[in-house]
Formats: C-alpha cells, sequence, structure tokens
C-alpha cells in the first residue's frame, strides 16, 4: 500500500505532459540521493492538516517535516513519526513556536483555517479565513521568505491576493513562489470526466482554469485526453458537477465536514509537483492559481510549469470551445471581485 501511495505522489495529474513523457512518469529520487527538503505544514492539526501530514511523511522528497497548528499538533507530530519513512518530524503548537516551525522550510503548505458547513459558501469564511492567513504569510515573510508557499485556505481567490500583499509590504514578495492551489478541481474533473467517458482514470488530463470556487472553476474538457465524445449536455453536467464538487461532500457529510481528504491528496500531489520542480525534475507541469498575465486579471488558474525557482512559465489557456469561452467571459467577474475583496483586507491594517 505504502509503494502504490508513493507512486501515485510520483504521477503528475493536469497536463499532457504528464502522460506523455514517460521520464517524468518514472523518474523519483531514493532517500540517499534527493536533496535536503523542509516542508512545513500550517493547521496540521485540521481535518485537512493531519491526512496531509499523513501523505507528506510518506513522500521519499521530504527530509524533514513540520508540523503547526494553535493546538493539538504535538499529537499528530508524535503519531505520524513513528511511520518508518525518510523524513524527521516535529510538531510545533501555538504562536510563539511558529517562527521555528518555518526556518528554513522549502515548501510550506496552509491548510489552517475554518471548513465549509452546509449552507456555508466560501466567501463565508473569508472573514476568519483571511486573519489566519494574513498572520501565518507574516510569520513567511519573516522565517522563510524564499520558501515556495501553497495557499490551501479558502477562499483561495482571496487568500492569495491577500498573502501577495503581505509579502509585497515585508519586501519579499515573488510571484514564482505563491500557489493557490486549485488541484482539487483538477482531481474531480479527472474522475467525473472518467466515469462518464468510461476510460481508465489513472490516464486521463483535464486542465482547470479561473479560480477555486462555484462558476469561477472552469474545467477544459476540450482538451481533456484521452478524446472522448461527449455529447455537450454532459459536458455542462461535468462541469456543473466539477464546480460543485466541494458542496457536493459538504451536503454528504451533512454537517460533519467538508471535503478534508480529498483536499489532503490533491494537495500533497501539488507539494509534490513542486518539490520535483525544486530538485530539477523536468516538464513538471500543474494548473495552479498564480500571478499571471494570460488574462486582465492579476491573479488567475492555468497550466504552470514548475522549476527550480517555483513557476518557471506560466501556460496560455490554449483553444476553448463555445462553452468554455462563455464560461471564461462568465466567471471573470466574480473572480475579479475575489482578488479585490482579498487586496482591499490586507491593505486595511
Amino acid at each position: 500500500m505504502l509503494r502504490s501511495i508513493q507512486a501515485s505522489l510520483k504521477r503528475s495529474t493536469c497536463a499532457a505532459a504528464s502522460s506523455t513523457h514517460p521520464l517524468l512518469r518514472r523518474r523519483g529520487y531514493s532517500s540517499e540521493s534527493a536533496p535536503e527538503r523542509k516542508v512545513a505544514v500550517l493547521g496540521a492539526a485540521g481535518g485537512i492538516g493531519q491526512p496531509l501530514a499523513l501523505l507528506m511523511k510518506l513522500n521519499p522528497l521530504v527530509s524533514s517535516l513540520s508540523l503547526y497548528d494553535i493546538a493539538g499538533t504535538p499529537g499528530v507530530a508524535a503519531d505520524v513519526s513513528h511511520i518508518n519513512t525518510r523524513s524527521e518530524v516535529a510538531g510545533y503548537m501555538g504562536e510563539d513556536q511558529l517562527g521555528k516551525a518555518l526556518e528554513g522550510c522549502d515548501l510550506v503548505i496552509i491548510p489552517a483555517g475554518v471548513p465549509r458547513k452546509p449552507g456555508m459558501t466560501r466567501d463565508d469564511l473569508f472573514n476568519i479565513n483571511a486573519g489566519i492567513v494574513k498572520s501565518l504569510a507574516t510569520a513567511i515573510a519573516k522565517y522563510c521568505p524564499h520558501a515556495l508557499v501553497n495557499m490551501i485556505s479558502n477562499p483561495v481567490n482571496s487568500t492569495v491576493p491577500i498573502a501577495a500583499e503581505v509579502f509585497k509590504k515585508a519586501g519579499t514578495y515573488d510571484e514564482k513562489k505563491l500557489f493557490g492551489v486549485t488541484m482539487l478541481d483538477v482531481v474531480r474533473a479527472k474522475t467525473f470526466y472518467a466515469g462518464k467517458a468510461k476510460v481508465p482514470v489513472e490516464g486521463v488530463n483535464v486542465p482547470v482554469v479561473g479560480g477555486h470556487a462555484g462558476i469561477t472553476i472552469l474545467p477544459l474538457f476540450s482538451q481533456a485526453t484521452p478524446k472522448a465524445n461527449l455529447s455537450d449536455e454532459d459536458i455542462k453536467a461535468l462541469t456543473k458537477r466539477t464546480q460543485d464538487g466541494g458542496t457536493e461532500v459538504v451536503e454528504a457529510k451533512a454537517g460533519k465536514g467538508s471535503a478534508t481528504l480529498s483536499m489532503a491528496y490533491a494537495g500533497a500531489i501539488f507539494a509534490d509537483a513542486c518539490l520535483k520542480g525544486l530538485n530539477g525534475v523536468p516538464d513538471v507541469i500543474e494548473c495552479s492559481f498564480v500571478q499571471s498575465s494570460i488574462t486582465e486579471l492579476p491573479f488567475f488558474a492555468s497550466k504552470v510549469k514548475l522549476g527550480k525557482n517555483g513557476v518557471e512559465e506560466v501556460l496560455d489557456l490554449g483553444p476553448l470551445s463555445d462553452y468554455e469561452k462563455q464560461g471564461l467571459e462568465s466567471l471573470m467577474p466574480e473572480l475579479k471581485s475575489s482578488i479585490e475583496k482579498g487586496i482591499k483586507f490586507a491593505n486595511q491594517s
């Protein structure tokens, strides 16, 4: 089971590059040859943080795993530390230990914050999670300003701009090192497409662009591989289900949680891609919400080539169907508003 999990962590999941480059699929590092990499999970005692900590402990590219939360982290760290894989695990609890958790990090993953409950939108989370992200970003700027930052805390469409503004104020902002994790949208699009097209999900790729909430999520099923002759109605239904995937899980859990397990998986897959990029693995391409000039908006999710400095290249959207062009036009006002809301919050104090 460990081997199968690690094998899935080694696979790229968004772009066609991941299915057309056998070298990328096969290439990994033994613990003896992989560089030392310290990874921090901020919010490690939470619903996403705990399974994410477990999955990062299974990743052979991680040499030091730093787990931080405001409470409960020593127990999570003790539990995870017993797993017989490469990384050394340390738990940190409370704001006075945040600096130590972050020092020397190559990658910081942020699932901290409150989860969605039935009836809540990602925007309802804003007032609580925005403040949490702002304080964590301030600490990152101070203690590990050169680390890659993977933002999971919702609403990602606003929390990424908040972090960017905090880093700008601190004089540490590098747009190549800040990522909004939209990988769960890709994971869902691949799963739902494979089910409808009746093809093995392992070979499916579906780019997802835009943002990470509701209609701002735009899966490009016209670019999906392998090709399938799905009807317009099927494509619309798949798009809607991908956009509403989080709500589907929230409602199924009936007030007892949100999409924590699938989000942890998606977060671990994207973190693995970032580590591969840092380590010089070629042709690592994933979808992420980053600073971008491919539309008029300052941030946008699209395929991104990852490298030793984070973002090597933000790739164009490619050819869109008429339905996708319409979806792109429809999502822009909402995404613009969410970005501006984040920037405004960051600059209020």
